[in-house]
Order: structure tokens, then C-alpha cells, then sequence
């Protein structure tokens, strides 16, 4: 039963990926053969304008548009729209998985509540309350630096090393600074005694939803930097999993609850989308490159044969890479 959480959960992300790409390209009014979910042969189609289609494998998808990747005199071709509708159709899938992490955030906060600045708990004969911290501060700079969320504070205290910080806070109104000194916890990061107090409302977990989403972008993207460079901490093969790894956490998650679901599927989500704008042959990033030097080049486009050639090229590499990763998958389950 895992096992099919996993694909659905797998197959929904990649719909939201592609369908950024449709709508987008039905908006430019791009002539769209096939929006297919999943890989190998059919199991179920309906055509319209638009063939609809359901295949065996479900472990990807595509979106099949008239003069994509070959030259076309049809006026509702890719290649016969502008440089920035073309980028806007290539965008979109990205984007909407980007949009889809958001959304899903959003009642996961609502469920298990947003982390404050605020205080619900002091840990008695703690380093804060020691200092005379109380249950009901909200704490708005540590050592002159404003911060923003519970993470913010979590981080500015590790940061110490076990100095002395001073705590800027709001107790009823009023102004206190105190200063705490941090001591070191079981988990060898530096603490002061204090729980955050949680809240439930929606526009707080909308609010955390977009900054939630932000934070781990940006953690990706440090990610991704480490993957080219080949600095990524344990190793490549240990750091970054396949299909079969993406469907075992997924599985794993399932067993605890719809929402641990929903936020690996945030996750996945979001990955899914910052990985395929990576200007590389084949992602999605790849071909915004190419737009990019036919802008620089005036408008001149490139050879299309050429620019495919480029992005078979880049695919034949992604699915070595994908052998690889599957193989350490595969060590890993067994």
C-alpha cells in the first residue's frame, strides 16, 4: 500500500510539472500533440485537440508540443513564438512545482502550528532562566541582530560557541535586554532553556509557507553548487537519491501520517523544481540558456537539429547519472 502512496505521490508531482508546461503553452496558443504522465507504452488515452495519456511507468511525463525540438511551419509552433513566451511555457514547470510546495505548506502549518519568537516554555535553572527570562517574551534581536523566526533564533545561539549573547526582548510592551550564556546540548548545539510558543492561524502558516520555501531554495541551491563542484559533504552517491530512493522515503513517510506525506511531497516538489532550472542540456534550465544566447545573439535563433543534438547529448549523461544514483539506491535498500 506504501508502495502505491509513493508512485501516486511521485506521479502527482511530475502532473504539476507538466501542467505548468501545458497551460502555459496553451495560453501562448502553442499547438500541444501529447500531455502525457509517465513513460513507456500507453494504458489510457483521449484526444481532443490534445491527446491526453496515462502510461505504464510512472516515473516522469511530457508535454509534446509542435516544433519543440525540430523545425515547423505551423504558426502555432513552439519555435514561431517569441523568446519570451517560449521562456514562459519552459518556466512554468518549474515554477508551478515551486507554487505546488507553497500550497502544501500552507495546511501542514495549520496542522502542527508555526514555531514564534515567543516564548511558551523556560526550562527551570536553564541558562535562561537563570538570566530572568520568562514564559511570554518574544525575543527580537540577539546581539543586535534582528531575527525573523524560531530557526533564526535556534541559529544565532548555536553561532555563539558558548559565549555570552544578549537577548533583546519584549515583555509586555517594554524594552529588556539580558544577557545568557549558552551551554552545550546532547545534540552538541548550543542552547539556553527555551520552547517557542506554536501558533495556529492562517496567515501565520501561509507566512511560514512562503519563508519555509525560501530557506530550503536557497538550501538547494547551495546543494546543487556542492554537486558540480563535487564538494557535497558524504559524497555524491550518498548525498543525492533516484526513483527507487525517492519511493522508499516516500513509503517510509506513509507509515507516519498524511502529513509527514504532504511535506516529503513539498520537498520533492520543490527539488523537482529548483533541480530542472539548472542550465543543463535537457532540464528545463538547460533550454533557458538557449533562449538566453539567442536573446544575446538579437533574436538570431540556433540551428534547432543542433540545439536538439545539444539536449540529447545532455539526456544521454542525466540517465548515466541516473544508473549511477539508482545503483547506490539499490545498495542502500539491500
Amino acid at each position: 500500500m506504501t508502495i502505491i502512496v509513493a508512485l501516486l505521490v511521485f506521479s502527482i508531482i511530475v502532473f504539476i510539472h507538466e501542467l505548468g508546461h501545458f497551460t502555459f503553452a496553451k495560453m501562448n496558443g502553442v499547438k500541444v500533440h501529447e500531455f502525457s504522465i509517465g513513460m513507456g507504452p500507453k494504458i489510457y488515452s483521449i484526444k481532443k485537440d490534445t491527446e491526453y495519456s496515462i502510461r505504464l511507468l510512472p516515473l516522469g511525463g511530457f508535454v509534446s508540443m509542435e516544433g519543440e525540438d525540430e523545425e515547423s511551419s505551423d504558426p502555432r509552433s513552439f519555435g514561431a513564438k517569441s523568446i519570451l513566451q517560449r521562456a514562459s511555457i519552459i518556466f512554468a514547470g518549474p515554477f508551478f512545482n515551486i507554487i505546488f510546495t507553497i500550497i502544501l505548506f500552507i495546511p501542514i502549518f495549520i496542522f502542527i502550528g508555526s514555531q514564534t519568537t515567543t516564548l511558551g516554555g523556560v526550562t527551570e535553572n536553564g541558562p535562561a532562566y537563570s538570566a530572568g527570562v520568562k514564559v511570554g517574551d518574544t525575543i527580537e534581536a540577539i546581539d543586535g541582530k534582528k531575527v525573523n523566526s524560531w530557526q533564526d533564533v535556534i541559529q544565532s545561539l548555536n553561532e555563539s560557541d558558548g559565549s555570552d549573547v544578549k537577548l533583546s526582548i519584549d515583555r509586555n510592551g517594554q524594552n529588556k535586554e539580558i544577557s545568557v550564556t549558552p551551554k552545550k546540548g546532547e545534540d552538541g548545539r548550543y542552547v539556553i532553556g527555551i520552547e517557542t510558543k506554536v501558533e495556529r492561524n492562517i496567515l501565520t502558516s501561509i507566512k511560514n509557507a512562503f519563508t519555509t520555501t525560501y530557506d530550503m531554495t536557497v538550501q538547494m541551491i547551495t546543494f546543487v553548487g556542492q554537486l558540480f563542484t563535487g564538494t557535497v559533504p558524504g559524497g555524491v552517491g550518498n548525498s543525492v537519491s533516484g526513483p527507487l530512493g525517492v519511493i522508499s522515503i516516500v513509503s517510509e513517510a506513509a507509515k507516519m501520517g498524511i502529513v509527514n506525506i504532504m511535506y516529503i511531497a513539498a520537498v520533492l516538489s520543490l527539488n523537482l523544481g529548483i533541480i530542472n532550472l539548472v542550465p543543463f542540456p535537457a532540464l528545463d534550465g538547460g533550454r533557458l540558456f538557449m533562449l538566453a544566447i539567442e536573446a544575446i545573439r538579437g533574436g538570431k535563433k540556433l540551428d534547432p537539429n543542433k540545439e536538439a543534438m545539444i539536449n540529447m547529448v545532455g539526456l544521454g549523461a542525466l540517465m548515466i547519472f541516473m544508473v549511477f544514483i539508482t545503483y547506490k539506491d539499490i545498495l542502500r535498500l539491500f
